[in-house]
This record gives structure tokens, sequence and C-alpha cells, in this order.
């Protein structure tokens, strides 16, 4: 069973990538964030076309999450429930008897701000609700753009970028407590290549020089470590005209 997670940056301008894509990685489920769309103009025929069920959560010019899947999905969630949220950041379901959570964590703009602010309770909020969620499903995947790094492995300057955005020791604390719950990090189950990041900035010809963070994560339950045969960060399509930002990563578990 393969599982991905990409940040599309706009769903109308990269279908045809996305598509693209999964005719050459056929993934068993693909989490997308940043569909930047409303319900109603998503591409659900032209993904049926290629063989993917959607479960979809979209808001006009921001957000948006989805969920595709050549196997059915079930008992699907919009949203963290019980933190009240009028944000498209999240979506779960069941697919192949694995709890999958595809989420867009808030960016958080700066410390300080009213949005790191924000960023701060929904992630205590998250947390709350992926402790319940371990009890109920065992076998769990949380992945999608999680906007912090792990630490200055995950950053290309390190010292330049301590304590700015995404590098922040409060975001990471909410990361680690993450984890703490019975999660674990899949790309780092293996050895992981010096400077491997999932996304770059547009501006100063940052992804040809590598100045990029590792943002997009795939967090696997306790119950799943012993499956997880593989997970790479796909940088392919970071070169095409018109990227995204971020670039696919791609678990594989053996079941």
């Amino acid at each position: 069973m393969q599982l991905a997670t990409w940040n599309i940056n706009s769903l109308t301008v990269r279908l045809p990538q996305v598509l693209e894509w999964l005719a050459r990685n056929p993934v068993d489920v693909l989490a997308l964030q940043e569909i930047k769309m409303t319900d109603d103009k998503f591409p659900a025929q032209a993904l049926a076309d290629v063989g993917y069920q959607a479960q979809w959560f979209g808001q006009k010019t921001y957000n948006g999450v989805a969920l595709l899947t050549r196997t059915p999905a079930t008992d699907v969630v919009k949203n963290i429930p019980g933190f009240a949220d009028d944000m498209a950041r999240v979506i779960s379901a069941t697919v192949q008897g694995v709890r999958v959570i595809g989420a867009y964590f808030p960016n958080g703009q700066e410390p300080g701000s009213d949005k790191f602010d924000y960023k701060m309770n929904w992630l205590k909020g998250l947390r709350d609700w992926i402790k319940q969620e371990l009890q109920l499903h065992p076998d769990l995947v949380l992945m999608g753009d999680f906007n912090i790094t792990f630490d200055d492995a995950d950053v290309w300057d390190p010292a330049a970028l301590k304590d700015t955005i995404h590098c922040t020791e409060e975001e990471r604390y909410h990361l680690r407590a993450l984890v703490a719950l019975g999660l674990c990090d899949a790309l780092r189950l293996f050895p992981v290549a010096p400077k491997s990041y999932s996304w770059w900035d547009y501006r100063e010809f940052a992804f040809r020089r590598n100045r990029g963070l590792r943002i997009d994560h795939i967090l696997v339950s306790q119950a799943l470590r012993s499956q997880v045969k593989a997970c790479v960060i796909d940088k392919g399509p970071r070169s095409n005209e018109r990227p995204s930002d971020h670039a696919p990563v791609v678990l594989t578990l053996d079941r």
C-alpha cells in the first residue's frame, strides 16, 4: 500500500500535473493540500476517469484539502471535531483498514501575530483529537503540509532562520508532542540524505540552489511502524513548468 501527500498550491492550476504524477505513481491514497477551490469546482470526474475516487473539503481562494483513493474511503470526517474553525484544513477517512488524516497546518505568518496564536491553538486542538483517534484507530497515518520543521536538519540555513516561522521552538514543541502520542516520522525511519527538503521558495532560484525546508511530513502510528518499507520525497514535480512550491512525499507500507 502506498500513500502520498502533496501541497499542490491550486488544483485548478496544477490538475494536469496531478494526473501526470498519478499515472507514473499510482498510489493508493493521495492527500492534497491547498486545492484552493470551492466544493462545486472540484474536478471529481477527471480524477474518476483515471481510477480515483475523491473526498474533498474546499474553500474559495485559500486552503482546501482532498483525499484521492483507488478504493472506497469510509467514515469521512472534515476538520477537527470539537475545534471550531472556518478554515478547510483537515480531511480524514478509513482506506484499506488504515485511518488516513490529510492536513494543511496553519502557516502562522510570524511569531507573536494573531495568525501564530491561531496556529498554536489549532495544534493543541489537533493533538487532543489525534489522541482520541489513535485509541479508535491503531493503524493511523497523519500526513500533509505541517508548516513546521522538526529540527535544524530540516532547514537550509538554521542560523539565519532560527526562531522564524516554521522553525520556532513553540511550533516544534507541538510537533514533538504529536509524535509523543505514539507516532513516528516515517522519513527518518531510514537514512536521510543531508539537505532533504520538501518545499522551496519560488524566489531567488531557491529550488535550483536547494535552499528549502522539510515541512511536509508523514507520521505513522506505532502499530504501523513495522510495516513501513520506504518513505521518500519526490523532488521531480518541483522541476515542472509552473510547479507547486512543494514536492510529494510517498510512504510505502507492507500491507
